[in-house]
């Protein structure tokens, strides 16, 4: 039997989201092998608008799959460049997990019970850019690292709170240890994040066969309109920018709603807007919420923030 080599990133939260995709497969009667890449983003501990930002997460494990290293490269999808490499095919999304950011703060506090002070970690720009339009007087400072790392920092006193993807948490059995699950009212989470995405060569139709089992139709236009937004407005991974889309049942059928936010740093000023459309139009649907955004001063925004 043929085993599919599984390219993964070597983190714990990266091996278990490409475990659970390996093991989807095996269910299917495929035998598929782990190999973990290093990637410049991991190797790194600059914060990531310093050194490129967009794609450091999943370059080396691309170029893996091209090489033939790999016959599959499973990224986080908010790490994924918006930009179609050819040589590569998005032949599956599975079911987005809960999309949302949570908190987790010494002593069981919430956002709004945190003092005025209180020192709250992130290394995403869009998070430290909503957190600061709440008005709640809390200091935002840069963190990198693994979800081990992140959480240590609280529990050693170093932070009173860090900011994370629920996401993570609920992949490595660790949700328990959030203290709030974030309101998208709140904060956006980043275009495409909860979502996995599951690469192969353009030309492995077998392969590509292989994964269409896995891709959810709800997931990948809730996602492709996020993503067309994102690209709309030229903002990378790392770009102030949030945005979540849901398919609902609507009166006539499936529609899908799109929210999305641009910010200053500082957190004033913010552009909040919505569109709606068709699941089948998602592509149309961010590029048209994006140009209502750029209309508003969107572009602005984002190019003092990269």
């Amino acid at each position: 039997m043929t085993v599919l080599r599984l390219g993964t990133r070597a983190s714990a939260l990266a091996v278990t989201q490409s475990g659970l995709i390996a093991d989807r497969l095996r269910a299917t009667g495929v035998e598929v092998e782990l190999v973990t890449i290093s990637t410049e983003g991991d190797r790194s501990r600059q914060p990531l608008v310093e050194f490129g930002g967009q794609g450091v997460f999943v370059a080396a494990l691309r170029e893996a799959l091209v090489r033939g290293d790999v016959d599959i490269a499973v990224h986080s999808l908010k790490d994924l460049p918006t930009t179609p490499d050819p040589r590569l095919a998005l032949a599956a999304i599975p079911q987005r997990e809960d999309p949302r950011d949570v908190l987790v703060a010494r002593d069981g506090l919430t956002l709004g019970e945190l003092p005025q002070g209180a020192r709250v970690g992130t290394g995403s720009p869009r998070r430290e850019a909503q957190l600061n339009a709440l008005g709640l007087g809390v200091e935002v400072v840069p963190i990198r690292g693994n979800v081990d790392t992140r959480i240590a920092k609280v529990a050693s006193g170093d932070y009173d709170g860090v900011l994370l993807a629920r996401a993570g948490l609920l992949r490595l059995g660790r949700a328990g240890e959030a203290t709030e699950v974030l309101d998208p009212l709140q904060m956006l989470p980043a275009p495409g994040q909860g979502a996995l995405a599951c690469e192969c060569r353009a030309n492995d139709d077998a392969t590509i066969h292989l994964l269409s089992v896995l891709d959810d139709s709800d997931t990948r236009a809730a996602v492709t309109a996020e993503r067309s937004l994102l690209a709309t407005l030229e903002a990378g991974c790392s770009a102030p920018v949030g945005a979540l889309a849901e398919v609902a049942q609507g009166d006539d059928g499936d529609e899908l709603w799109l929210r999305a936010v641009v910010g200053s740093i500082s957190g004033s000023p913010t552009i909040r807007l919505s569109a709606t459309g068709l699941p089948s139009e998602a592509a149309a649907v961010g590029e048209r919420l994006a140009a209502e955004m750029l209309a508003e001063g969107a572009d602005t925004l984002v190019a003092v923030a990269s």
